[in-house]
């Protein structure tokens, strides 16, 4: 693996291996410790080398290096299981993982859905966070589930190919988009500038968007807040106009915001074009092509709504880190290199380099921050020692 340093200003939390997770590196992850989710506080210390354990001086809990991944507590081999999980993620069957590596398919069901569980922290720890997004375009996938239809609702951001979420309900509604755009507003920032949207022709998606994407205006009279929309807020939508199954036309329609103030971000974000859904659309067909259950004519039926949902974190998340885009790729600048290939985590500045599944899989998420208890009466000099040094 190669890395590429001084190539971005805005760089995030790199991944630490398994082996290379130190007390320095660590953190405690008891929720209820004071120096929960804190890195390199002088509070760790090595409880066991031969059965990699640390302890935390603080609260005397200890815990092993890996509590937290994918791999706590399993008896299989790390990389056995990072070889199944990214079979998983490119679109290999379970029953074909099953027979190939001898296991049992409970056993690969649980890693699935450990791997969506743990995908989905990351994803909420690191995508989740305010920035520039320019364009999202969002979309929905129907997957015919065992003896119910689902829908999945996916968002992309255009500029640098950053998914940004997914949502599972059985019916098509305002309630799905309402949680696909809140999880986008966590990943889009007020003073980003300008946002487009660019959806299908779903009525729902304008009622939901201009609902969402507003904020409370601060007074200082009694009464309820007035909530105020975003500023340069746009939404555009694509319309197809069907005869029978056959696409005859295709409406383009502007719902919100002034066309030369559209033509503007979408020039910025994509270059070249008008509205359109090009970029979600080949997502969904990436989504199709790397989890089983969504593929059409497929015997691999999903069972539940939970499951889906987890395989469409992982493949999403291996998507993000994992995956390097062609159309991300850069003039090499480095050792040589033609091009630089880059990922969408690392075109938006997560990270400066491809991870690899099991650095995915080995990443810790920290718990949040340690809130001091609420008790009856005054605090003890002991607790307003803890909140000074770790509050």
């Amino acid at each position: 693996m190669k890395k590429y340093p001084g190539l971005w200003d805005n760089l995030g939390v790199e991944p630490e291996t398994l082996s290379s997770l130190t007390p320095e590196t660590a953190f405690c992850p008891n929720r209820d410790c004071p120096a929960s989710g804190q890195v390199g506080q002088g509070n760790l210390g090595v409880h066991s080398h031969k059965e990699r354990r640390y302890i935390c001086h603080l609260c005397a809990k200890t815990f092993s290096a890996t509590t937290g991944t994918v791999f706590y507590r399993r008896q299989k081999e790390a990389a056995l299981i990072a070889r199944v999980v990214t079979l998983l993620a490119h679109g290999c069957p379970i029953q074909a993982i099953v027979v190939a590596f001898a296991l049992d398919e409970r056993t690969v069901r649980a890693w699935l859905d450990a791997s969506g569980a743990h995908c989905q922290a990351v994803h909420e720890q690191l995508v989740e966070q305010p920035r520039p997004l320019g364009q999202v375009q969002a979309d929905e996938l129907r997957v015919k589930a065992q003896g119910v239809v689902l829908w999945v609702a996916l968002a992309i951001q255009v500029q640098t190919r950053l998914w940004l979420g997914v949502e599972v309900s059985p019916q098509r509604d305002g309630a799905l988009l309402a949680r696909l755009i809140t999880r986008v507003k966590r990943c889009a920032s007020a003073l980003g500038g300008a946002l487009l949207f660019c959806t299908d022709g779903l009525a729902s998606y304008p009622t939901q968007i201009k609902a969402v994407f507003r904020e409370k205006e601060p007074r200082t009279t009694q009464g309820r807040c007035r909530l105020v929309a975003w500023p340069n807020l746009y939404i555009a939508q694509v319309v197809k106009q069907y005869t029978g199954k056959c696409v005859r036309g295709i409406q383009r329609r502007l719902v919100q915001g002034e066309a030369a103030a559209v033509a503007a971000v979408i020039k910025e974000t994509q270059g070249a074009g008008g509205i359109n859904t090009a970029f979600i659309e080949r997502l969904n067909g990436t989504f199709r092509s790397c989890l089983c259950s969504l593929a059409r004519r497929t015997r691999a039926l999903g069972r539940k709504a939970e499951r889906l949902a987890a395989g469409a974190f992982l493949v999403g998340t291996v998507y993000n880190f994992c995956t390097e885009h062609e159309s991300l790729r850069l003039p090499g600048l480095v050792g040589g290199h033609k091009w630089l290939a880059r990922t969408p985590a690392m075109a938006s500045g997560l990270t400066e380099h491809r991870w690899s599944v099991k650095e995915l899989l080995s990443y810790r998420v920290p718990p949040p921050r340690w809130q001091p208890p609420k008790r009856r009466g005054r605090m003890s000099q002991a607790l307003k020692a803890l909140i000074a040094r770790w509050g």
